[in-house]
Parts: C-alpha cells; structure tokens; sequence
C-alpha cells in the first residue's frame, strides 16, 4: 500500500524509518506522473511485506522537501536507506527499473 509523504511526515516516515523507503515525486499535472501511478500502485502490491516502504509526494503541497533534495523534474524517485538517498532515477520508468533501485 502506497504511504502519502508530506513536509510534516517526511523525517519520521522517510528519513527515521529502518528499512528502505521509495519515495515518488509527482504532481496532479504532469502527464508522465499520471503515467507512472498505475505502476507504482503495482510496486507497492508486488513489495508488500518485503520490508520497504512506498509513497508518493505532491511537490505542488510539499515544497519544501521537494526544494531539499533538488527535485527539477518530476516524476522523480528516490529510494532512501539509513535516512539518505540510495538510489534516484526521474522520468517514465517500468516496474523492473524500480525494483532495482532497491539493489
């Protein structure tokens, strides 16, 4: 199931969590972001009990964070580990290139 991250969750949910946490940078207007929700939806089912977390973050709502870690484009994702960002890809991705953001 998909987490919904925010500015006021961020640190608790992504940054303190102790297993890896795949974070979904996204907007309502973004075409491509549109795109990739059905496959981050099958993400998150696929993961389910494999100890990760996975959420998504309107940049229009948290800008905040958004600005901290950079994001210029959108779709971006970012899988953090230990509380920092492990790996990051942006654009039109498939379920396989996700996964192995994890490796």
């Amino acid at each position: 199931m998909e987490i919904e991250f925010t500015d006021a969750n961020f640190e608790t949910e992504v940054l303190g969590s102790s297993e890896p946490v795949f974070v979904d940078f996204w907007a309502p207007w973004c075409g491509p972001c549109r795109m990739m929700s059905p496959v981050i939806e099958n993400l998150a089912h696929e993961m389910e009990g494999a100890g990760v977390k996975i959420g998504k973050m309107n940049v229009d709502e948290n800008s905040e964070t958004a600005s901290k870690f950079n994001i210029m484009s959108i779709p971006t994702f970012i899988v953090f580990k230990d509380g920092k960002p492990a790996a990051q890809s942006a654009g039109v991705q498939t379920i396989e290139q996700l996964k192995a953001m994890f490796k």
